[in-house]
């Protein structure tokens, strides 16, 4: 499985940033708007989770679809964002609906952070409503940047600048499963030994020098262990349950912990959402012959265990990119300045 794309292959979603960086600022928001009917799960590992509404994902809760994600700098300050992006949504009447009038709504938005406090200088330089209205706003449903941007601003993986990353792939049978990662790791994506990243086989990067090697080495050895996590989302076309989405997002840190090693320390906070937007029917779960006089086999759980697969080959891919297209920004060094060697020109950009 190779996957080359990006979460807004699957139609409907739309994602949004907004960050400033300098004069003290290097933080930052990112904003996944979903298509209506969105169906979502969570999983959360690590020590140190900051999240808000994930309660409302579980499967046992009353709320069928949710309308938002948050994914955001500032550490628990940053949870102001998703009340901007609610904000937003309320304006265009997008929401569950609790009273007569169409704009009598209230806008479901999960969301997680990430602790980057104080990396651009001042402490209080966080992100607020302001942020998350602005990504909800310029959410769009064209490729997604990736590298140094909304919530990956101020992002950093053992000693290098993190970021946002994200990929997507198309199964077989027409159902796209996707993912979106926002790199803030203890753990380091990248292997001492090679200068590779552990996971780079939908990459053609090339082996860096010794020298450069070199200096990947020094800067992951004398990294202070900050305060760290790493957050996301996978996402398919698939028409899954809540706890089917909540298997989904609990396999996609299985591609967490190949692309970032190690993962899910008392001082990492890991949330994956899962969504899922039902437009492609996988089945019902049923005893079926396959004809060949062979064993019967549940053709809905075989479907699923292809999407799951995907999503955590997707994760994997989205936690690579994130860090192999991040540039510096006032603080951590990044990965291509380091071992530019690795990149062919077509990655240079």
């Amino acid at each position: 499985m190779n996957p080359r794309g990006c979460v807004t292959d699957v139609a409907g979603i739309r994602v949004g940033h907004a960050q400033r960086a300098g004069r003290g600022w290097r933080t930052g928001t990112t904003v996944v708007l979903l298509p209506p009917d969105t169906v979502a799960g969570v999983d959360v590992h690590g020590g140190g989770p900051g999240t808000r509404e994930t309660d409302l994902l579980h499967p046992t809760a009353t709320m069928p679809a949710v309308h938002a994600l948050c994914l955001t700098g500032g550490s628990a300050y940053g949870l102001a964002a998703a009340g901007g992006v609610m904000r937003w949504l309320e304006e265009h009447s997008i929401g569950f609906q609790v009273g007569a009038q169409p704009g009598e709504v209230v806008p479901i938005v999960p969301a997680a952070v990430i602790f980057d406090l104080g990396r651009g200088g001042t402490f209080g330089h966080r992100p607020d409503e302001s942020f998350g209205y602005r990504a909800a706003q310029a959410a769009r449903a064209r490729r997604s940047p990736q590298g140094s941007v909304g919530a990956g601003t101020g992002a950093r993986a053992r000693g290098l600048q993190g970021g946002v990353g994200t990929a997507s792939v198309t199964l077989p049978n027409g159902v796209v499963v996707a993912a979106l990662a926002v790199v803030n790791a203890a753990g380091s994506v990248i292997d001492p030994a090679t200068g590779l990243p552990w996971e780079h086989g939908h990459l053609s990067l090339r082996r860096p020098t010794a020298e450069q090697r070199r200096l990947v080495r020094d800067v992951m050895a004398t990294a202070t262990p900050p305060l760290n996590t790493t957050i996301g989302l996978v996402a398919t076309t698939a028409d899954l349950s809540k706890a089917e989405c909540s298997k989904f997002a609990s396999v996609a840190h299985d591609g967490l912990a190949r692309a970032v090693r190690p993962v899910h320390s008392m001082l990492d906070g890991d949330t994956v959402f899962a969504v899922a937007t039902g437009h492609d029917q996988l089945g019902s779960l049923r005893l079926e012959q396959p004809g060949d006089g062979g064993p019967p086999r549940r053709v809905r759980v075989a479907l699923l265990n292809a999407v799951l697969e995907a999503g955590a080959a997707c994760f994997a891919a989205a936690c690579t990119n994130a860090v192999v297209h991040a540039a510096a920004n006032g603080g951590d060094p990044a990965y291509r300045d380091l071992c530019p060697s690795a990149f062919p020109a077509t990655l240079r950009a």
